[in-house]
């Protein structure tokens, strides 16, 4: 068992386990593959029971010929909550629902884990500086454990980027440069950089080994559950990696006979100002349009041109899922249902989620007998000016004659109990 190589999704050709990304005869996305045979089930189990609190645990499914060194790795991603959400279902008129909650990890969003990856694997290949385009979450992640991994970084992103998260991610002293333009047209030069520049772009010629950590998602689900696989998952689709990769990640343990059952159905949540992959998926499309001038407060899925649509669009369909969109104001409403039911504050991302697992209870697309799985990604911490216009405070003078006038008869007219 372990590491095989880079191999082409569309055409199958192998390529050294080196840094690059991209089929030199088909120009098609490489990723890596692995030698699975002669695991023993029971055996892995054990091992993976008795390893770090983090992603290391499924080193063994992860892209290094040598595995990182649990326990010394001080920003150690994973094994964030998985929380049973009975008021949520309750609220949505379903029967079972989980919350993955993975911002939970470092620097509060499931980019820590993708990141520890790929910068693991930079070090391993011998690089001293790493890089990132990036919508926010990433940038922070990158700056974090390039700092402490002792690596230098840059880190580009568009400029109009929450301010939240550019705060995050120059304190750690990382070179931050915002670009005048979308996140395609950042992504655009970082491929030029990448070329230009002997750095690690963790989402760029490092992008094989970096979408590998999102499978710990689909591991940790699996465990949290009691070695069982979730009847459905409604995640966020930005350039469609994780949404891919979780399906990747269950497919392996079932190949592996580490779990039994069906692939849950998988689907897709997108914002309707920047939802190429929903687009597509409605008009039976196999591939999707290009959305130029993306137009949504979910900033860290504004991808116009998301590189793994077409395989989100294939495994949304073969598991009986789907894709959707949402608006700017269900968007908020998501933010506040997740709040008011879990105590679980989300950014935007996950508001995007929450509303399309709104959206498919509403259409009746969830059967009564099933257990579902929310992958909420971030912290709302990271994107406040989205929830500003859904804050309220009351006002009162220091008296109790004033408390009652003005909060509780405030509250009474909003239950409508006063006429």
């Amino acid at each position: 068992m372990g590491l095989e190589s880079l191999r082409c999704k569309e055409c199958g050709a192998d390529y050294p386990l080196d840094a690059s990304y991209v089929c030199e005869q088909c120009f098609g996305p490489l990723e890596v593959a692995y030698d699975l045979g002669g695991l023993d089930a029971g055996e892995t189990k054990r091992k993976i029971q008795a390893g770090s609190r983090g992603i290391w645990r499924y080193s063994d499914f992860l892209p290094f010929t040598e595995h990182p060194p649990a326990g010394r790795s001080p920003l150690e991603p994973g094994l964030t909550p998985l929380v049973r959400a009975d008021r949520l279902a309750e609220r949505l008129g379903l029967r079972e629902v989980w919350v993955k909650n993975d911002a939970a990890n470092p620097t509060h969003s499931f980019k820590d884990r993708v990141v520890a990856v790929a910068i693991a694997k930079a070090r391993e290949l011998g690089f001293e500086t790493v890089a990132c385009a990036s919508t926010g979450n990433l940038a922070n992640a990158v700056a974090a454990h390039a700092a402490a991994a002792g690596l230098d970084s840059y880190v580009l992103v568009p400029a109009d980027l929450e301010e939240q998260k550019l705060l995050a991610t120059a304190i750690y002293g990382t070179t931050l440069v915002g670009v005048h333009g979308t996140y395609d047209d950042v992504n655009r030069l970082c491929t030029q950089l990448s070329e230009a520049r002997g750095w690690a772009f963790v989402n760029v010629n490092l992008r094989p080994y970096y979408a590998d950590g999102s499978k710990t998602l689909a591991y940790e689900t699996v465990e949290q559950l009691g070695w069982s696989l979730p009847d459905r998952v409604v995640c966020p689709i930005a350039s469609g990696s994780l949404f891919t990769k979780l399906g990747r990640g269950f497919e392996e343990w079932r190949e592996l006979g580490l779990v039994d059952g069906e692939l849950p159905a998988f689907n897709g949540a997108q914002a309707t100002g920047c939802d190429p992959v929903a687009e597509a998926f409605g008009a039976g499309q196999q591939t999707c349009r290009p959305r130029q001038g993306p137009d949504t407060i979910a900033k860290s899925l504004a991808i116009g041109n998301p590189a793994d649509g077409p395989y989100a669009l294939d495994l949304a369909r073969h598991t009986g899922g789907a894709v959707d969109s949402v608006t700017d104001d269900e968007i908020r409403a998501g933010i506040r249902l997740l709040a008011e039911t879990t105590g679980v504050f989300t950014e935007t991302a996950g508001g995007v989620t929450t509303a399309v697992l709104a959206k498919l209870a509403e259409r009746g697309d969830i059967s009564a007998d099933e257990r579902v799985v929310l992958y909420i990604t971030g912290e709302g911490l990271k994107t406040l000016d989205a929830t500003r216009e859904l804050f309220e405070m009351h006002e009162i003078d220091p008296s109790l004659e004033d408390f009652e006038h003005v909060v509780e008869q405030d509250r009474a007219a909003a239950s409508g109990t006063v006429s």
